[in-house]
């Protein structure tokens, strides 16, 4: 009788004759978060099996699967020769400190095992009531669930929990792009989302060095680190934005502040993630969120890339959001009372609706191609 852990995934079953290539991305991707484990890893029908491994390190095996893109649910599993009596006594094994009630559920894999699914639940039931009377049969609505699962191998998997992971798609399955990521709530959960759909990700983070602090800046790579920890580690790209800011602030209409501060974001982001070979941009962007989130700011700033600009939480509202930072980790983090670059210059009356014939006109009081240049030449990139 041995321990296991069954990692199973979820949409690769979807997937036609390129499905080994993401199967295998997913494998490789699992190896590497579990690096620095004992283990030994096997591939079954539908699923992969780790075995071998120091029981004491299983809260630890848990807890990186976690983080896995296309890992939809693991399960820790007895494993047993497929002989009634040995998966009668994993059973029981199973369950020895259970207390409610409980149904059992077979799935017989194996078609030359020796007895029909709901008849060999139906005799391990009985099996079960009879070694734990306190116990209770309930079919409809259970405590838990006693899963018998019998493979082709000759082996049984018997467990009772299902714990839930990331689910998606493999990490690099699909493209790579740059997440533009602020000390807030919103960007970091976007970045999740964008990992969870199997994007790699690098980051792009501006700050406003001397009227935001070093803490704000750090408060930002703990951030891209947590996010960086679904994706396999992250690349993080800082640009000070301070001379861009003092520019329009001195040339263009305290209104019009956040409008073109968000469009040399934008022109700087590609640039970045253009030499970056990154096919995407990645905002935090809600709907209706603020005012640089209306739909004529958002055409604002989309207007000046060519890149596709991927807005995952552009239908949230900030309770769903806050669920998931919450879920991710990341929420007590991004409420840390340090300042960020779009708090420097805030206008008292942000534009809502800006017209973008008169963006461009207040733009053009600006040597953009200059300021871009000089920010860029600010870069720092930090590895995480």
């Amino acid at each position: 009788m041995n321990k296991v852990i069954i990692i199973r995934w979820g949409e690769l079953h979807l997937k036609g004759k390129n499905r080994g290539i993401f199967e295998k991305m997913l494998e490789d991707n699992i190896k590497n978060s579990l690096s620095g484990l004992d283990f030994t890893f096997k591939k079954i029908s539908g699923r992969y099996l780790i075995e071998n491994f120091n029981e004491y390190d299983v809260d630890d095996f848990i807890s990186r699967l976690k983080k896995v893109g296309g890992v939809y649910s693991v399960s820790v599993a007895l494993a047993v020769k497929s002989q009634v009596e040995l998966i009668t006594c994993a059973c029981l094994e199973t369950i020895k400190d259970k207390e409610g009630t409980f149904k059992v559920e077979t799935n017989r894999a194996d078609k030359k095992f020796e007895m029909p699914s709901v008849d060999f639940s139906r005799q391990l039931g009985g099996k079960i009531l009879k070694a734990y009377p306190h116990l209770k049969v309930d079919v409809h609505s259970p405590d838990f669930t006693v899963h018998v699962d019998i493979r082709e191998s000759g082996y049984t998997l018997v467990y009772t929990d299902v714990i839930m992971m990331m689910g998606g798609m493999p990490s690099g399955s699909s493209g790579k792009g740059l997440l533009l990521i602020s000390g807030g709530i919103d960007s970091p959960v976007a970045g999740y989302l964008m990992a969870k759909r199997g994007m790699k990700l690098e980051a792009l983070h501006f700050h406003s060095y001397p009227y935001t602090s070093e803490s704000a800046k750090e408060k930002v790579v703990d951030l891209a680190k947590m996010v960086g920890a679904y994706t396999g580690g992250i690349k993080l790209h800082v640009i000070t934005l301070t001379e861009i800011q003092e520019e329009i602030h001195k040339n263009c209409p305290e209104e019009y502040m956040i409008t073109l501060m968000r469009r040399f974001m934008m022109k700087i982001a590609e640039i970045i993630a253009k030499n970056n070979g990154l096919q995407a941009l990645i905002t935090g962007e809600s709907l209706g969120q603020v005012a640089s989130q209306t739909i004529e700011s958002i055409t604002s700033s989309g207007s000046v890339v060519t890149l596709p600009v991927l807005r995952p939480l552009i239908a949230f509202d900030k309770i769903d959001i806050i669920k998931i930072a919450e879920q991710i980790e990341t929420y007590e983090t991004s409420i840390l009372p340090y300042e960020d670059c779009c708090t420097v210059f805030l206008p008292k009356h942000p534009l809502i609706k800006p017209n973008l014939k008169r963006v461009m006109q207040e733009e053009s009081n600006l040597n953009v191609e200059l300021l871009i240049e000089n920010a860029l030449s600010s870069e720092e990139i930090i590895e995480l």
